[in-house]
């Protein structure tokens, strides 16, 4: 700065440089010193006539100013600003209006030259003017073609351009609107800036940001204006409208070296197309997000372009009052204005003071009130409403997850959950995600909240690949579908599930899927799925299947359903100090079912020896291995005997309470544990051996390895003994390889299909039927009623490892028109009959003579088409307490039902014979409904209150823990939920189960039934006949026989290393009297269920055994093996061989017989039946056409007839001796 001097002043004018803004000072006279003068270059050029002179005084200084320094406030230059916007729209209107009118005009002429041209087509000549009418329109043609095709071509190329159906498109799209972001930005910073202001633009960086980026809008918006159809609407559009206020402003601000606020806040209004370019980037999918960023961006983009507006006519001020009445507003504060203000509350604290403002206050009150009232809302409604649970899974590194779809309820997840997070199983480091379409309720909520370490709830349904990849099932370990067991359509949910197997095949082929199946024909269809492979794992859980063949294996053996649904199932342990049945039941129901390798100390010994070393001094039930044949896959074997030695690296089956107890097997060493009597003790040793099977084996990451499977190619299969492993002397024996009597796998018993009308037996012809020792089965259905499936029920019972005339006879009460639905699938099945009625019928119930049964199963199959859960089971109940109050003549008594469960042949207590079966159960004398074996069937678990009037279980009591099931008498589908989370941990548990419920079934044989639905026939082969080899489960009495001595006080171990050692039985439980321990003798029959007891275990002399019995290949080679002798005849017991004994106990003198010799055995036997028929009926002999076997009714009549009873009379009426002989 330089101050003048002297007594005169001068003026002085500003002008401007390229680079610079510069402004002029003047001195006023008359003093002894001058000041400077600062004003713009405009305002110079506008001040007084000094400031305009053409000539400048001498000492007139020329002050360069930064652009910092704001500029006058008495002289602006807003209108040169607003002007270029103004210029450019309505410029641009008018040439597009002109050319409208114009192109209007022009086409008028031209239709009016065409009428012109008609006229004188008429007038003149036709063919001249024709010819030349042809050239001319021919020329314009090509000329329009050239222009149109030229015009088209570009219009199209600008139309791809800004097109988001390509990646250039998309890309400028995308751009496009990020840089309007940007712009948005640099107005939000300029906004603190005066509104006005001088800006070099060499040396303002947001200026020159802003310039490039209004260049790039400049160039979009001349391919916009190409590419559109409509011209003049384009020019109307909002964004044409935020680039004509927004784009020319900043050339006039390079210009003038000037900037101005002005009208920038348009480019809020960009914001309405944030949901398209979302869409375009395939971020927003669903209608509701679509919605909601829709409702968002207009409600944001209106807020703060009324916002900026606010700010500009506030800070500036009313321009009739000069400015004047300007206030200053930061933007922030105009947008906390504009919030109260629609949302009508207005504090008052700030508010607008122009008129410009107030106006626009009045106006927007009206739209933004209306907006704010309709929009909040609706967004606050998607909001809230959105999928609480949509998110992503984020797996954790080191962590498996599983993830659980299908039926998702309460109750099918806090069973799930109570049994897969169980502390028996140790640690469980895998995390559980549960799919479901449907939000879960206020109950499953709190139940995931509690479970929410471990446990994740998403919404979404796997059969959306997009939902599939949230739950990130490609790195799942496994997947779970649950079933609906009540459901009333069966097989729509199996259709279902396998629907979902489906879909997330289709999605991850190599997914380890474990389903529910309801319906046994139904696993047919996952066979035709590609991608299923049992042997990686893949399993289906057929509830139908498994919980028949559990209710038919406690036909076999009461209480059988009740151990195995204990065994893998998880079970808390619960101490009780009173000397009660719940004691013992409780203590057995803490043992679960664990696989371990076995320790290389036990290599070599044969599997009796090692299963009576580790229950001995491990103080574990090992019940079955899996063996590895070199040329065979592995096969699970079941007590296989003294001929299967252990391998190394042998996997065990055991049976304890807990994972820890079962380590032991894997870590006993002769060296260091054979003196050790606590087994506590036996932990990991030292030894260089087992350290190196611990690194090749690592048995515990076997076990905790999602499916456990052996080998990546390889899944053991269901029991079936290697046929080099049996002996071969006892292989086959005296077979008829001509005579189909097995299917073709020769896992069960076969015959040739029948017609359902020759095993339909009226009531009349059961009544003098003589039956026995037989199974009857109550069946509640009709024509519409689903199929339960009940070839599931008498496959089990038609198991090969039985010989013939060890099968106990099949009679079904129902409605025949519905077991007519069921015969297709159980006419290859001997020994089955039908008796038309119902069975809540007293008559048709003595008519089968159910008091002498081995088992009555209660089943219905109307049981889910009822909506009252408590009503569901209405049919099974009644049925059940029908029969108990029923009364029987004691005379019935005398005739002892001959049942090879209960009281198989050869089991008198005088018979000398030590063989074990002659500790086998004989059946009582029963004179009350109460002492008939029966098994329920019940759906709702809270039902089985109603089943024993006498119990005193309380309604909310667990099922486990109620006296009927404990008893063995009850059965729920519910116990089959544990197979889930079982099967998972170890698939072969799966296999074991299904070995000792089915039968037998395999894969192959399931891959027979898919293609034919029927089992066929085969002939007896040294192959199909060695499948007859394997254990099945049996009941052994302690009252007689060769364990009589063990029953008063002895010790459970001494019977367990005895039965193991002399006939290679293997005892796993007790089915024990329920007041066992009762001073004064009680009428009670009721038993129940105790399952591995330990070594010191007393017994008593009521207890039955539950042991795994070998198959005996010559127990079948003499029919009369099956006569069951009186108590005073000797000769007979020890001629017929019993059906149990072992080839070691039995001296076999019999020998098959010839022909002539059968027939007249047959012809005598038919004689002797038509004696007895004439001596206790007084119907004349056609009375039925078919020879129906009678049994004498009175205790004199019984002695007479029993030395002359065969096995053949016992139970099949007459129609299958034919299928017999």
């Amino acid at each position: 700065m330089a101050n003048g001097s002297g007594g005169g002043g001068g003026g002085g004018g500003g002008g401007g440089g390229s680079s610079s803004s510069y402004y002029s000072g003047g001195g006023g006279g008359g003093g002894g010193s001058g000041n400077i003068r600062m004003s713009s270059p405009v305002s110079g050029s506008l001040n007084t006539a000094s400031s305009s002179a053409p000539a400048r005084a001498p000492n007139t200084l020329i002050i360069p100013i930064t652009m910092e320094v704001p500029c006058d406030s008495g002289q602006r230059m807003w209108w040169a600003f607003l002007a270029s916007s103004m210029v450019t729209f309505f410029g641009g209107l008018f040439i597009i209006l002109l050319w409208r009118t114009l192109k209007y005009l022009w086409t008028v002429c031209c239709h009016c030259g065409g009428k012109e041209k008609e006229a004188q087509k008429i007038t003149g000549s036709v063919e001249t003017q024709a010819d030349g009418d042809l050239k001319g329109t021919d020329e314009k043609e090509e000329v329009v073609a050239v222009e149109v095709g030229w015009m088209t071509s570009v219009k199209d190329w600008a139309g791809v351009m800004i097109s988001a159906q390509t990646l250039t498109g998309r890309v400028l799209v995308v751009l496009v609107f990020a840089l309007s972001i940007g712009a948005l930005v640099i107005y939000f910073i300029d906004s603190s800036k005066p509104i006005e202001s001088c800006q070099n633009f060499y040396k303002d960086f947001t200026l020159q940001i802003d310039m490039a980026f209004n260049v790039f809008f400049l160039l979009y918006f001349g391919l916009r204006f190409i590419a559109a159809n409509d011209k003049l609407w384009f020019w109307l559009e909002v964004n044409s409208v935020v680039d004509f206020f927004t784009v020319p402003p900043v050339f006039v601000s390079v210009y003038l070296n000037r900037s101005w606020l002005g009208l920038r806040f348009l480019r809020a209004l960009r914001l309405i197309q944030f949901s398209e370019i979302l869409q375009f980037l395939n971020i927003l999918k669903t209608s509701n997000s679509i919605k909601l960023v829709n409702l968002c961006s207009i409600f944001i983009s209106t807020w703060l372009t009324a916002a900026g507006f606010i700010h500009l006519v506030e800070n500036s001020g009313d321009p009739w009052e000069n400015f004047q009445n300007n206030q200053p507003l930061t933007y922030w504060e105009c947008v906390y204005l504009l919030m109260v203000t629609m949302s009508t509350v207005g504090y008052g604290d700030v508010y607008a003071k122009t008129t410009l403002g107030r106006l626009f206050m009045v106006f927007f009150i009206l739209g933004g009130l209306a907006m704010f009232a309709r929009y909040v809302p609706e967004i606050a409604a998607l909001i809230l409403n959105r999928k609480k649970y949509g998110g992503t899974f984020n797996s954790t590194r080191g962590r498996k997850h599983i993830v659980v779809c299908g039926h998702i309820t309460l109750e099918s997840v806090s069973n799930f959950l109570k049994d897969f997070l169980h502390k028996d199983r140790d640690d469980v480091n895998v995390e559980i995600v549960f799919l479901h379409n449907i939000s879960p309720n206020l109950e499953l909520e709190a139940l995931f909240k509690r479970h929410f370490t471990q446990v994740e709830f998403f919404q979404g349904s796997v059969l959306n690949p997009h939902d599939l990849a949230r739950v990130k099932i490609e790195s799942a370990d496994a997947c779970l579908i649950l079933a609906n067991k009540y459901c009333a359509d069966p097989d729509a949910e199996d259709a279902s599930n396998i629907m979902r197997v489906i879909s997330i095949k289709n999605y991850h082929p190599k997914i380890r899927i474990i389903t529910q199946m309801l319906q046994y024909h139904n696993k047919a269809h996952l066979l035709n799925i590609p991608s299923w492979n049992w042997k990686e794992g893949d399993d289906a859980i057929c509830l139908a299947e498994l919980k028949l063949g559990f209710i038919a294996q406690s036909c076999l053996a009461p209480g059988l359903s009740t151990m195995l649904a204990n065994l893998f199932s998880m079970r808390s342990f619960i101490k009780i100090e009173e000397d009660t049945w719940q004691k013992y039941y409780l203590e057995g129901v803490s043992n679960e079912m664990y696989t371990e390798y076995l320790s290389s100390a036990f290599v070599g010994l044969s599997f009796p020896a090692v299963c009576e070393l580790v229950f001995a001094k491990l103080k574990l039930l090992m019940i079955a291995i899996e063996y590895k044949s070199e040329k065979r896959e592995s096969s699970i074997l079941i007590n296989p005997g003294n001929h299967v030695k252990i391998q190394e690296g042998t996997l065990g089956f055991f049976i304890a309470s807990d994972a820890k107890e079962v380590k032991r097997a894997f870590f006993y060493c002769k060296a260091c544990h054979d003196d050790i009597t606590d087994p506590k003790r036996i932990k990991k040793c030292g030894c260089k051996r087992l350290e190196d099977e611990q690194l090749t084996l690592s048995p515990k990451r076997k076990q905790r390895n999602g499916g456990m499977r052996n080998s990546p190619n390889s899944s053991p299969k269901l029991t079936r003994h290697d046929p080099l492993l049996i002996p071969g002397n006892e292989q086959v024996d005296n077979m008829d390889c001509n005579v189909k009597k097995y299917d073709s796998t020769g896992m069960f018993h076969w015959c040739p299909p029948k017609e359902i009308d020759k095993v339909i037996l009226t009531r009349s012809e059961a009544a003098m039927t003589v039956l026995s020792g037989h199974v009857v089965v109550c069946i509640f259905g009709d024509m519409t009623s689903a199929l339960i499936g009940l070839r599931n029920f008498v496959m089990p019972l038609r198991a090969s490892n039985f010989h013939y005339h060890e099968l106990k006879h099949i009679v079904f009460v129902g409605s025949l028109e519905y077991l007519r639905r069921e015969w297709e699938t159980m006419h290859n099945f001997p020994k089955v009959s039908i008796l038309p009625g119902t069975p809540l019928s007293r008559a048709d119930l003595r008519a089968v003579n159910i008091n002498l049964c081995d088992m009555c199963v209660i089943l219905s199959a109307n049981q889910n088409n009822i909506d009252d859960t408590s009503l569901q089971d209405k049919e099974c109940i009644l049925a059940s307490l029908n029969i108990k109050s029923m009364q029987f003549d004691d005379s019935i008594g005398v005739l002892q039902a001959n049942s090879q469960g209960f009281s198989p042949p050869g089991m008198d207590r005088s018979s000398p014979d030590k063989s074990p079966v002659h500790g086998l159960l004989r059946q009582h004398s029963i004179t009350t409904g109460i002492d008939i074996p029966i098994i329920t069937e019940l759906v709702n678990d809270s039902n089985v209150q109603f089943l024993d009037q006498d119990d005193d279980d309380d309604p909310d009591t667990e099922l486990y823990l109620t006296q009927p099931f404990a008893c063995g008498t009850a059965f729920a589908v519910s116990v089959l939920d544990s197979l889930m989370s079982a099967t998972y941990f170890n698939d072969n548990i799966l296999t074991l189960i299904r070995t000792l419920v089915t039968g037998g079934a395999t894969p192959e044989l399931e891959s027979l039934i898919a293609e034919e639905n029927t089992l066929r026939g085969g002939y007896s082969t040294p192959q199909t006949l060695t499948n007859r080899d394997r254990c099945r489960v049996a009941q052994l009495a302690l009252l007689d026989g060769p364990f009589a001595d063990l029953g008063d006080g002895g010790c459970y171990g001494d019977l367990f290393c005895k039965a193991l050692k002399t006939y290679n039985m293997l005892c796993f439980g007790i089915y024990r009297l329920r007041d066992f321990n009762s001073s004064t003798p009680s009428q009670c029959t009721k038993r129940f269920v105790i399952a591995n007891p330990p070594y010191e275990f007393e017994l008593v002399p009521t207890d039955w055994i539950f042991c795994l019995m070998q198959y005996d290949h010559n127990a079948g080679q003499s029919r009369a093996s099956l006569s069951h002798s009186s108590h005073s005849s000797y000769a007979s017991s020890k001629k017929s061989s019993s059906v149990h004994s072992l080839p070691a106990t039995a001296n076999r003198q019999n020998r098959p017989k010839s022909r002539e010799s059968r027939e007249k055995q047959n012809a005598t036997r038919m004689n002797r039946m038509d004696q007895e028929k004439k001596w206790f009926t007084d119907e004349s002999d056609n009375a039925y056409p078919r020879n129906i076997q009678i049994k004498p009714m009175t205790t004199h009549v019984a002695n007479h007839i029993n030395q002359y009873k065969s096995t053949s009379s016992l139970i099949p009426p007459i129609r299958e001796v034919e299928d017999e002989c």
